[in-house]
């Protein structure tokens, strides 16, 4: 683990739960695409950019979820390098009590406070073009999260940040972590027809072929949703759907599993709302879901 691997020319990545790319800009200077977990992450970073003599100038980030920004408060006070984020993923990484918020609906507990849900602050600007060193663009990529994007480097590396989750995770946890689902439909269609020196995703294998783990994802998608479907042929509550989700998908219980899954199948049940497959009715001062 946080073994950096050559992808391409200047292109590398850090083999970490979630990929950090890493790109050498010039000199001794290098930029990171996200920065892991938490202090911790940093740290291991920090001994790779030592190992090569590297100066770090900025962290891009793809989105704010707390695993891929997690090391920007150690990085940042360590190197003074600016960091990077797009859209309201800047709010969210500026101020990260917003991400636990967000997933839980009010103020969160004790027990949803902590480095997995929620990062330190650190202090992000937000992303254009503009600041990205020569040859490097921008890939809008939400769905999974509001703003999520993922980066182009200059040797034809993909870094794709959560759009796609590995067979092995689809297996294991059956409902994936999913903000928009119509969104993230669409950009796994768009990643679907990029071409590629090599495509690095934070959660599966580095490849440069992604086709077939792209349409592993959208099956997964189409297969939750059908079960929401069916789950709903009796009017059911939010909290009825998911729980009825945790059993079928065999999900252990708890308030970090509630607010990731729930939010997801809040989601869904949206979706299906808005094109038309799932309808509401109000009894007893609840909100009930039937699939049409």
């Amino acid at each position: 683990m946080f073994e950096l691997i050559q992808a391409v020319g200047s292109s590398y990545f850090i083999e970490s739960p979630a990929k950090i790319g890493l790109v050498e800009i010039g000199g001794d200077e290098v930029c990171l695409i996200d920065s892991g977990s938490d202090k911790d992450a940093g740290r291991r970073i920090r001994q790779i950019l030592d190992a090569h003599g590297w100066k770090l100038r900025a962290i891009y980030s793809t989105h704010s979820n707390a695993d891929h920004i997690g090391g920007n408060s150690y990085l940042q006070k360590q190197t003074g390098c600016r960091i990077f984020s797009p859209g309201i993923e800047c709010c969210f990484t500026r101020h990260p009590i917003l991400e636990p918020s967000f997933l839980y609906g009010g103020y969160p507990g004790k027990d949803l406070r902590h480095k997995f849900l929620m990062a330190q602050e650190s202090d992000a600007e937000p992303l254009s073009q503009d600041v990205l060193p020569d040859g490097m663009e921008i890939i809008p990529l939400p769905g999974h999260f509001f703003d999520m994007v993922g980066y182009r480097t200059a040797d034809d590396v993909v870094y794709l940040a959560d759009c796609l989750s590995s067979r092995e995770a689809l297996e294991k946890y059956g409902v994936t972590f999913i903000y928009d689902v119509g969104a993230y439909l669409e950009t796994l269609e768009k990643v679907k027809e990029m071409e590629a020196a090599l495509f690095v995703p934070a959660h599966a294998v580095a490849a440069e072929d992604i086709s077939e783990l792209v349409e592993c994802n959208i099956a997964k998608v189409n297969e939750i949703a059908d079960a929401i479907l069916g789950i709903c042929s009796e009017p059911l509550s939010s909290d009825g759907v998911i729980s009825r989700i945790f059993q079928k998908y065999g999900l252990r219980m708890s308030m970090e599993q509630y607010v990731l899954v729930g939010s997801t199948v809040r989601s869904y049940l949206s979706w299906l709302k808005d094109s038309g497959r799932i309808e509401t009715e109000i009894e007893e001062s609840m909100i009930l879901w039937r699939s049409n």
